[in-house]
């Protein structure tokens, strides 16, 4: 029997679907408000102290102007050290997956504990790294700092390098055999020219993901306030400079944290943007 519009059963349907909608609706504004209200303050604070000054000076003494040019050189110095520790590491592991190993049980074991990285407290990773190397050094140092966001990156490009390959026609892998094409070389020459866009947005993923991490690098790398690129030593970094001077009682430390705050977003929102831009521009090809 078929059911008019104005049955109470449709009608009944009909209310909760409305109910449902609109609790829906007000879960998205209220998620949404707070982000509007903290990136708002966020830009109103981060543009006060925003000048030439940020990054011309190092970071001040307590109760003096500066900037945070030590700090911003430093991040630069241990983001590119992790990334060329970490990407080489997980594009490999991630071909094995995809390619080598892909119904293995190696491959089982490697997926698990590689979702265990991706989840896991950057500060476990941090207190890791620390009995394996600061300990072992007697020191903190830039080392131990970019290892540990290395260790970071790994299970990011892991994953997005299986995920990309896996993508790739299997075609394109018969075809290269037919032709008496070795694996590595079809690896090399197919596989990954198939899924570069999407190995690479992985990448620039990972990088997001350990821009701003403060806890793994406040138990190797810790900071300094004065210029230095020695790897064998303390060094400075952005996100560790941010907390300490957000927490500090001196105006001129807190409005840099604020402005530190806003380089990091920006930073982590462009490349955000280019990896979703390399992905719509692979999904069209």
């Amino acid at each position: 029997m078929a059911i008019t519009s104005n049955h109470p059963l449709y009608n009944a349907r009909r209310r909760r679907n409305a109910i449902a909608k609109g609790l829906a609706l007000l879960a998205t504004l209220f998620g949404l408000g707070w982000l509007v209200l903290i990136l708002g303050v966020l830009l109103w604070e981060g543009f006060g102290g925003l000048s030439l000054q940020v990054f011309t000076e190092m970071t001040p003494p307590p109760g003096s102007d500066g900037g945070l040019l030590n700090a911003i050189a430093g991040s630069i110095v241990l983001t590119v050290l992790a990334v060329v520790i970490g990407t080489p590491i997980g594009i490999l592991a991630g071909t094995y997956l995809a390619e080598y190993g892909r119904h293995s049980k190696l491959s089982s074991v490697v997926r698990f504990i590689n979702d265990i990285l991706l989840s896991a407290p950057s500060i476990v990773v941090g207190l890791f790294i620390y009995e394996i190397m600061v300990a072992q050094m007697g020191h903190f140092s830039g080392w131990a700092g970019a290892v540990a966001l290395a260790v970071i990156v790994i299970p990011v490009v892991v994953r997005t390098t299986e995920d990309m390959l896996r993508l790739v026609p299997d075609t394109m892998r018969e075809a290269a055999a037919s032709i008496g094409l070795p694996r590595a070389h079809m690896v090399v020459r197919i596989a990954y020219r198939a899924a570069r866009a999407g190995m690479v947005t992985g990448v620039l993923l990972a990088v997001a993901r350990i821009s701003g991490e403060t806890a793994p690098l406040l138990f190797t790398a810790l900071n300094n306030q004065f210029w230095s690129l020695n790897l064998n030593a303390p060094m400075p970094s952005l996100p560790v400079v941010i907390f300490q001077f957000a927490l500090s009682p001196y105006e001129e430390w807190q409005k840099l944290a604020w402005t530190g705050a806003l380089l990091i977003t920006v930073t982590v929102l462009a490349l955000s943007i280019i990896a979703r831009s390399l992905t719509a521009a692979r999904k069209s090809q």
